[in-house]
């Protein structure tokens, strides 16, 4: 069964297309075995949210269709969940992954008919003798989208009730990418709009639903002080850092062992890894699965970033780079220092606020990007007060998008033409032609609203710039320790025979002499033995450049040379 059905996210299609399918039917045990008659259930997009929702809905659906040989040789016909529960309960099953307008009134149209169509498939209720007149009218008019906006906000409730007349037997819930339309609201000026209708939605279904045997909701987040979810006492929320459901969404490293098998590519199982791994749930490595099975289904097997073309970048360009408040020191030095392989340690909530995002809130954001799959948790810090993690890029799939994050932000901010020149001109060792063009940049950069004044920040930017342009010549490191002390940056090449380079950066004071401050910085690159590190690489051919701003001022000395090979 080696045939990929991309994209393809109900999970009877893939089975009765003989598709290839990797077998997550145990989520159902482990749905029917949690306390909680509620769960909320929070992964990155494109980690298999939909398909496992559509394996629930299938499983548990009520019908006269025999489904039973969608599950033959599935892990959950050995279980005795499959005997007590399979094809017992009426289904709801709604998804809101496609709810994204840029407006209240389509936004509203849409989740109407999405729900209007949820109605027709039960058209069989009006049929019956289950409804009363006031009912079936209420159903009519759902299904016709004529009912008004507080009908809609309860039609949850509604069709819950009319499946138990019907069926005599409580019914399961499921909402897909509940936070989709909330973020789309956020983005376009119509929050309070939408978050009152999911709210009312959610709560009738979900809440104090005599006639709910079990709900299950699923999203990219959990977004807290919104009161959604304000009153479910009944609701068991599960994030990423739960234990529980931690093989249920993406794949371990078992199922990418047996995949790659499948394929006849279990020698390509290291740089699987490093482009696509990285992800901690609970206490499991996790694989990105939407990257892993677009990988083994490209004809030519090219790895490369699959996820990051799925969506728009826009929310990720907005938080970390896209406008003049986002662009602040701290941020520059923690994106820095993430590109360059580092780690930052931060308190993160596992309740998102969305104002806080866009309000700029650097812990939210650091919080928000962790869970939406940008960064991973390499360890846990034990904190009485703060949940402390230090956080890293995952792999090399998603370190590309905030190289091309970078990489727009400077095409917007300076002539990309000159930067290249001046990178070109400093590897090459040709100073002269590096302080002209450097001080173009300078000037552009300082001259850009949200650096005007801060000499520190054009360093920080210059050294992203320079992560993003070099690194596939250069190993890149900044504010490292070697000898002495910390240096500014260093270019190690990863060819040998190439040149190394050190920069120490210096703010010129109003009463300092230029000179001295440039030599001072001349001096330190040699008494705290900055270039330990390249010669332990065995690079003897070393560049030693101070560089002085002063306001839109920059100044530039170079050192002495040092080719001794046999150092």
């Amino acid at each position: 069964m080696n045939n990929v059905l991309i994209g393809q996210s109900d999970f009877k299609q893939i089975r009765e297309s003989n598709a290839y399918y990797v077998d997550k039917s145990l989520f159902v045990e482990d749905i029917m075995k949690c306390p909680y008659l509620v769960i909320l259930l929070t992964r990155p997009r494109r980690f298999g949210k939909t398909i496992n929702l559509s394996l629930l809905h299938h499983f548990f659906e009520k019908t006269d269709q025999d489904k039973s040989s969608l599950f033959d040789g599935l892990a959950i016909q050995q279980s005795d969940i499959y005997s007590e529960h399979f094809s017992k309960y009426p289904v709801i099953f709604l998804t809101f992954k496609d709810i994204k307008q840029s407006n209240w009134n389509d936004c509203l149209e849409d989740m109407k008919l999405v729900i209007s169509q949820l109605f027709e498939s039960f058209d069989y209720l009006l049929d019956s003798d289950c409804l009363t007149e006031l009912q079936a009218n209420d159903f009519k008019n759902i299904k016709n989208r004529t009912a008004s906006n507080v009908i809609y906000g309860n039609a949850l409730k509604f069709l819950s009730k009319f499946l138990y007349q019907y069926h005599q037997q409580r019914v399961v819930i499921l909402v897909d990418e509940y936070d989709t339309p909330i973020h789309s609201g956020y983005q376009y000026h119509y929050y309070d709009e939408i978050v009152s209708f999911i709210r009312n939605l959610l709560s009738g279904g979900l809440k104090d639903n005599n006639y709910l045997h079990k709900g299950v909701i699923t999203g990219a987040l959990r977004v807290a002080k919104e009161s959604i979810f304000t009153g479910l006492n009944n609701l068991g929320v599960f994030t990423l850092f739960e234990h529980e459901f931690n093989q249920c969404f993406g794949f371990t490293l078992d199922e990418i062992r047996m995949i790659l098998t499948d394929f006849g590519l279990l020698s390509n199982f290291d740089n699987v890894l490093k482009w696509y791994d990285g992800y901690n749930f609970g206490d499991q490595k996790i694989l990105n699965p939407w990257s892993v099975m677009n990988y083994v289904s490209n004809k030519k097997k090219t790895f490369k970033p699959y996820w990051l073309n799925t969506s728009s970048m826009e929310m990720l360009e907005q938080i970390t780079l896209g406008k003049p408040e986002a662009k602040k020191k701290s941020l520059r030095q923690e994106l820095t220092e993430l590109i360059q392989g580092g780690y930052i340690q931060k308190n993160i909530n596992e309740n998102i606020i969305m104002q806080d995002i866009y309000n700029r809130n650097l812990d939210v954001i650091w919080s928000f990007l962790l869970h939406s799959g940008y960064l991973k948790s390499i360890a846990y810090i034990d904190s009485e007060f703060e949940n402390i993690h230090k956080l890293s890029i995952p792999n090399m799939e998603v370190k590309i998008a905030y190289r091309n994050l970078v990489t727009k932000w400077f095409a917007e901010t300076v002539n990309t033409d000159d930067l290249n020149l001046m990178l070109q001109a400093l590897t090459n060792g040709d100073i002269a032609l590096f302080e002209k063009k450097l001080k173009i940049i300078c000037l552009e950069i300082m001259s850009y609203h949200d650096f005007a004044g801060s000499p520190e920040k054009v360093y920080h930017a210059l050294v992203l710039g320079m992560l993003v342009w070099l690194s596939n010549d250069y190993v890149i490191r900044s504010n490292r320790e070697s000898g002495y002390g910390r240096y500014d940056i260093i270019f190690m090449p990863k060819d040998k025979t190439k040149q190394g380079i050190i920069i120490e950066f210096k703010t010129i004071e109003e009463n300092d002499v230029v000179e001295d401050v440039i030599n001072d910085a001349l001096k330190q690159i040699e008494t705290k033995c900055y270039d330990v590190e390249l010669k332990a690489a065995h690079i003897h051919n070393i560049l030693k450049l101070a560089i002085g701003f002063s306001d839109k001022s920059v100044y530039l000395k170079q050192g002495t040379f040092e080719n001794t090979p046999g150092a």
